[in-house]
């Protein structure tokens, strides 16, 4: 029986080739699209899932305020360890470095560099290939390796025991390989140096502070604690408790960040790059079940449109004895069958486009043959799409008459036509949201690339201090003056696109003395507003003529607020910053030092004493010629490290790649499943055609027009679509609303986006029904009137 109804469903495919392969087309893209949209959801979701006790660590995180950061102090680890029983490990990491490593006379400029505590693969799970993990962090000489470096530095070679020179001063011994960090890890990182090795020059190491927050903090609890949420405030208080004792006059709130959320929950300053984003997860989730949907609508009208070629067939086998239950089984069988043909070839198109889909998501996902959870995910994804696109049918078709069948009276069997239209209109809600989340992504992305960031951020090239340039500051000065295509330059202390720096030290007329608010601070030169292109609001800004200004101060328009001052009487006050007592000077313009999903912060701006990063201001025709003047000074300065220089406007493009990743990702699949619904409008105009053919004759006969005929057929798909719209417009206005709240400075949602996706809905549905209408207007009536 089985086989018979395979052979059945196989040669109906092959006797309606068109309609099979639209139909598996249909199925196939709906079907690649969401196992694409699955294993890029699966990912984000595995995020540090690899570490055996990944439900046991947690990060500690604090918040001074609306400031809200991911460090913690270098003192807390110990005092915390010390009292509280239930932290069974903790461990500390620094912030990625920049330094220079040399093996024999080769140099690479390495930014993957962190500092841990000995204890760091204890807690976490990174196998080393070689060395030995219990011992490879103990000597403050040691250095771990990922596998891909040793190949790059030493190849072949075995690396274990060989010297790594750091910034031309300190020789550290190779004492284990790494695997290579797994991508799905929210710490990345090619080079560990135990915290040992800078205990002794690192003042926060050597007075062991609880007051400077500039160390990740890890917290190994014991397995068997409550986990909670009223587990681990216990253990938060406990933390609260020991800080207070530690540092009385500051308020900080302390949360512990399960390792396994980190990466879904941005937000956090001074934080590891590279975050995903819950929301992100959830949109596309749900977009894969939509467009999964519409394929399945799609199968449901392509096989209702065709179901009188089908009518005798089930006629005849209910005369010979079949019951409904055994045609329903056929007809599901039929429908499983074209699901898994279906199935196979989005295995197929998955398999081709697989690095494409990578490189555009910047993922390394793959289908694992040893990976029996997700295969077995995706046949069942098949098996249940073939049952639910199948059941409506199969019971629509399992429901003719016999005896009005083989009479020919299929009119009275014209099925449930709300309950297709309420499929269309399914459809094409999805369709206007998607188009209209198309329009505001790619609205939202070109105002961020294009927005008023309060400083002119193109042709702004930067050199990072290095070696010794930091204490050859007057020299480079001379240097840059003396050259015309680098004399309109700046030395800050941070890049004004990702600061990092805050305090609460900060103290000015009528403050409130509970007030703790944090305050970014950046050291600039004389230089820094004529060269970034900013706008002074009052007084002035830094200058050589001035020699107090080592101790005066320059402040944003949010700062001046914050302290209940204005632009007109904030200059000439006074202002104790850190315990270094000066005047404001001078008020500039608010801009953006942080990415833009961040509010722009109250920032104080210092005199640089010491170095950080030189800014050059280039113009397009000399920029060449420009960055070899930079690399003779270097070099000049400072023969012994590499040059190296990055381009402003590329960094500030850098900072919202996921957004564009996201977007472009989004465009994709809207693009697909507004295809798609297309396939499925066609199988509901073919069927309405199909039914409607005698009508269509006799109206020709009595003299109706080819357009008479066609404004017949697309009238009914019109009010289908227009419910469609009334639907979705309010449902797209919250969705694109809700993803706009995770900028700080977003687009307006005007009434143009929504009327744009609405008429693009339904001129797509216009075109998509016109086919079917026209062939049926232009047909010969004699044929369909011929059985009368």
């Amino acid at each position: 029986m089985l086989y018979n109804y395979i052979k059945i469903a196989f040669r109906n495919l092959l006797r309606h080739k068109a309609f099979s392969f639209i139909n598996i087309a249909g199925l196939a893209i709906g079907m690649t699209c969401s196992i694409f949209i699955l294993l890029w959801v699966r990912d984000e979701l595995s995020y540090d899932q690899f570490h055996e006790h990944a439900d046991q660590i947690y990060r500690l995180t604090a918040d001074a305020g609306e400031f809200k950061a991911a460090v913690s102090p270098a003192g807390m680890a110990a005092g915390l360890k010390s009292e509280m029983p239930v932290i069974k490990n903790i461990t500390r990491i620094s912030k990625s470095q920049s330094v220079l490593f040399e093996v024999g006379n080769q140099k690479f400029q390495e930014k993957r560099m962190i500092y841990a505590d000995s204890n760091f693969l204890d807690i976490f799970s990174f196998p080393l290939i070689k060395g030995d993990a219990k011992t490879a962090l103990q000597n403050p000489d040691a250095i771990l390796i990922t596998e891909a470096i040793a190949r790059k530095y030493f190849g072949n070679e075995n690396p274990m025991g060989k010297i790594i020179r750091k910034d031309n001063q300190d020789n550290y011994k190779v004492a284990g390989v790494l695997a290579n960090i797994p991508s799905n890890s929210h710490l990345l990182f090619d080079f560990i140096i135990p915290m040992s090795a800078i205990e002794t020059t690192d003042g926060d190491l050597i007075r062991k502070t609880w007051e400077n927050f500039n160390y990740y903090t890890y917290l190994l609890l014991d397995k068997n604690m409550d986990a909670s949420p009223a587990g681990i405030s216990k253990v938060v208080n406990e933390i609260d408790r020991i800080f207070k004792k530690h540092v009385p006059e500051i308020k900080i709130d302390f949360h512990l960040q399960p390792i396994r959320s980190i990466h879904l929950q941005p937000g956090l300053q001074i934080d590891q790059p590279g975050h995903g984003n819950m929301q992100y997860v959830n949109i596309f989730f749900i977009v894969a079940l939509f467009i999964l949907a519409v394929a399945c609508i799609n199968f449901m009208n392509l096989a209702t449109a065709r179901s009188a070629r089908r009518a005798k067939e089930v006629g005849l086998r209910k005369v010979v004895g079949a019951g409904r239950y055994q045609i329903i089984s056929q007809f599901l069988g039929e429908s499983i069958f074209i699901s898994i043909l279906a199935f196979l070839f989005a295995i197929l198109l998955v398999w081709v486009l697989l690095p494409a889909f990578n490189e555009l998501s910047s993922k390394s996902v793959s289908i694992h043959s040893l990976d029996a959870k997700l295969i077995f995910s995706l046949v069942g994804l098949a098996l249940a799409t073939g049952l639910i696109s199948g059941i409506y049918p199969a019971i629509y078709l399992s429901g003719f008459k016999p005896a009005k069948v083989l009479k020919g009276k299929l009119k009275s069997m014209g099925g449930n036509l709300v309950f297709r239209n309420t499929l269309v209109v399914t459809q094409f809600i999805v369709s206007i949201v998607l188009l209209v989340g198309t329009a505001v992504v790619y609205r939202q992305l070109h105002f961020i690339k294009n927005m008023n960031l309060g400083f002119e951020k193109r042709n702004l090239v930067y050199v990072p201090f290095s070696g010794e340039l930091g204490n050859k500051i007057d020299a480079l000065r001379s240097e840059l003056k003396q050259h015309p295509l680098t004399n309109d330059y700046s030395i800050i202390s941070d890049l004004p696109t990702e600061l990092i720096t805050g305090t609460i030290d900060v103290v000015w007329e009528g403050k409130d003395p509970k007030s703790q608010i944090v305050f970014p601070s950046m050291d600039v030169d004389e230089n820094f507003t004529n060269v970034f292109q900013m706008k002074v609001l009052n007084g002035r800004s830094f200058s050589t003529a001035f020699k107090g200004d080592s101790t005066n101060y320059v402040l944003n328009e949010k700062a001046v607020k914050t302290m209940g001052m204005t632009v007109n009487n904030a200059v000439g006050k006074s202002l104790n910053f850190n315990g270094a007592k000066g005047v404001i000077i001078g008020v500039v313009k608010d801009f953006n030092f942080k990415p833009i999903q961040q509010p722009i912060e109250p920032l104080i701006l210092r005199k640089n004493k010491y170095g950080g990063y030189i800014f050059v201001r280039t113009t397009p025709e000399n920029t060449e010629a420009t960055l070899k003047s930079l690399e003779n000074i270097c070099q000049q300065l400072n023969p012994a490290y590499p040059f190296q220089y990055s381009f402003l406007d590329e960094d500030l493009a850098n900072l919202y790649k996921v957004e564009e990743r996201i977007g472009s990702l989004f465009n994709i699949f809207a693009i697909l499943a507004i295809f798609i619904s297309c396939l499925g409008l066609y199988g509901l105009s073919a069927f309405i055609a199909e039914q409607r053919t005698k009508e269509i004759g006799v109206r020709k006969a009595l003299g109706a027009s080819v357009f008479n005929i066609v404004y017949l057929l697309s009238s009914n798909f019109t009010r289908v679509i227009l419910i469609a719209i009334i639907v979705a417009i309010p449902i797209s206005w919250y969705v694109v609303h809700q993803w706009l709240q995770g900028f700080a400075y977003h687009i307006e949602i005007g009434w143009g986006i929504f009327a744009l996706g609405a008429f693009s809905a339904l001129f797509i549905a216009w075109c998509t029904v016109s086919f079917e209408s026209v062939k049926s207007a232009v047909a010969n009536p004699v044929k369909s009137l011929r059985s009368e």
